[in-house]
């Protein structure tokens, strides 16, 4: 049994928070799915991450990386077998098709996808457009104003 959060008192004290509480409020209703394959989501520096996983039994071209806006979805679907002659007693390597979601932050990008020994790691970075990065404003006082319009007039009266 899972217990619901109230996310109305956040929304009454914060602005522009909807679209996360809602990211939120939804993961709690979403049952737990399967979690094959498994992977690990690292923190590699303030604004870079890397997600590896383990896809044995799986080519690299078996594997399909798209981003799609702010979901990042990793496929694998496996090229049928040739018919062999080799029976198989017991098969513990998975090998199946799977379809895995992640959801990115806004401005998150995939920078590199690396497939070695059944791990596959996806590098992401954070990359801030210089429009929305913090800046610093220049305050002005009135006296500072004040004389600088004192020059600017001066030369208008001197220009005509």
């Amino acid at each position: 049994m899972r217990a619901t959060v109230d996310f109305a008192p956040l929304f009454r004290s914060s602005v522009g928070f909807d679209r996360m509480l809602n990211a939120l409020d939804l993961a709690g209703r979403i049952p737990t799915a399967d979690n094959w394959p498994p992977y690990d989501i690292i923190k590699t520096g303030e604004d870079d991450y890397r997600i590896d996983m383990a896809v044995a039994g799986l080519a690299e071209n078996d594997l399909a990386i798209t981003q799609e806006r702010n979901t990042l979805v990793v496929t694998g679907r496996k090229a049928p077998e040739p018919q062999s002659a080799a029976e198989y007693l017991h098969r513990g390597i998975a090998g199946r098709e799977f379809e895995r979601r992640f959801d990115l932050a806004e401005h998150m990008k995939v920078t590199d996808a690396h497939f070695e020994n059944g791990l596959l790691s996806i590098t992401l970075k954070r990359e801030i457009p210089e429009a929305m990065k913090p800046r610093r404003i220049a305050i002005t006082s009135s006296t500072t104003r004040a004389e600088e319009a004192v020059p600017q007039i001066e030369a208008q009266k001197e220009a005509a």
